[in-house]
């Protein structure tokens, strides 16, 4: 690092990525994304004239995506907020609400602790219970926010809605952040909680269920309140932070809400043949409702599971943290890729 860097983020432990290589083509089942191209009607919406519209700025206030969000969700537009990426709203609640420090789970998004760092904010980071499972309970009254990814990422475990109420309703004073990257697939959204707690900001993603990773889109819904603090942060550092690509295949995205419905099911079948594959395989894994499954075997670590499925063109992702490194989080693709990926563990397991 050169020498006028500021010393204080100087010791950052930034953030890594999945891999994304380029030596070969691979079976990518290690960034949790789609299987499944964007809806052929939202494709058709990247027009001439549409790209005629880059040299003008975006809408800074992507009234039309709102709008859209907020029909999906049987909100108001006032209640939704949108940015480049849940990444990005995550890092303005963490400098908008955890002043008084931030609690969360010590396996789950990487990004929490980079973002409780970088804004120098403290941090708890509580136990999952032995089952990696989140104990409701360690969550009541912290008087710091409280940010839990619902299903948690790399377990794939989910919290039920009664359970999520609990922890908003036992936080009074506290924003509540519910990171619901991967509900889609099979867990319950708290986004009908929002009218009922000022304090709760359910956070969702484009990256996952709607195919749009690379399109770069996130939306928060909350109380009017918590929306208008995250817009004021917002409008001080960049607010053209979604672009007019961004937002128009965002509209058409949510106005083909039966197609990705129909790929969300896809990806649950094929998680449920994956998940029973593995057992039969002698695997542990854990109970996912995400688009990923979360995986060990006695037979192979961790390490070497992910290294040898390399070599034969698939990649998955593996943690080298002391409690989780003898699994591999294991995103699900299509059917057809699922099946290979159990013939070639197969194989490696039969060498």
């Amino acid at each position: 690092m050169s020498e006028f860097f500021n010393p204080r983020l100087a010791s950052l432990s930034a953030y890594t990525p999945g891999e994304q290589p380029r030596d070969k083509q691979y079976i990518k089942l290690n960034t949790n994304e789609s299987p499944f191209p964007p809806a052929p009607e939202v494709i058709k919406r990247v027009t001439e004239e549409a790209l005629g519209t880059l040299r003008l700025y975006c809408d800074p206030t992507a009234t039309a995506l709102k709008n859209a969000l907020a029909s999906r969700y049987g909100v108001k537009a006032e209640n939704v907020f949108v940015a480049n990426g849940s990444d990005d709203i995550l890092n303005f609640a963490f400098l908008a609400f955890g002043q008084s420090g931030v609690a969360f789970p010590d396996i789950s998004y990487g990004f929490y602790e980079v973002f409780a760092h970088f804004h120098g904010i403290p941090f708890e980071k509580i136990p999952l219970q032995e089952d990696f499972t989140v104990r409701k309970d360690d969550y009541f009254g912290k008087e710091k926010m409280v940010c839990i990814a619902n299903p948690n990422a790399p377990t794939g475990i989910a919290l039920s809605l009664s359970d999520t109420e609990d922890i908003v309703s036992r936080n009074p004073s506290r924003v509540v952040l519910i990171d619901e990257a991967y509900v889609d697939f099979g867990a319950q959204s708290c986004v009908s909680l929002t009218q009922k707690y000022k304090n709760l900001l359910c956070v969702g993603t484009f990256s996952k269920s709607r195919s749009m990773a690379g399109g770069r889109l996130g939306f928060a819904i909350a109380s009017k309140e918590l929306i208008t603090d995250l817009e004021k942060i917002k409008y001080s550092q960049n607010p053209y932070n979604v672009n007019t690509l961004t937002q128009l295949l965002g509209v058409a995205t949510l106005e083909n809400d039966g197609y990705y419905k129909e790929n969300c099911q896809k990806i649950i079948s094929a998680r449920r043949y994956t998940e029973k594959a593995l057992c039969a395989l002698g695997f542990t894994v854990l109970p996912s409702k995400a688009n990923f499954v979360f995986a060990k075997s006695e037979r192979i670590s961790g390490k070497e599971l992910y290294l040898r499925l390399k070599e034969k063109g698939i990649l998955v992702r593996h943690f080298d943290a002391p409690r989780i490194e003898a699994f591999n989080r294991i995103t699900v693709g299509t059917q057809e890729q699922m099946e290979l990926l159990v013939a070639k563990i197969t194989d490696i397991l039969a060498e």
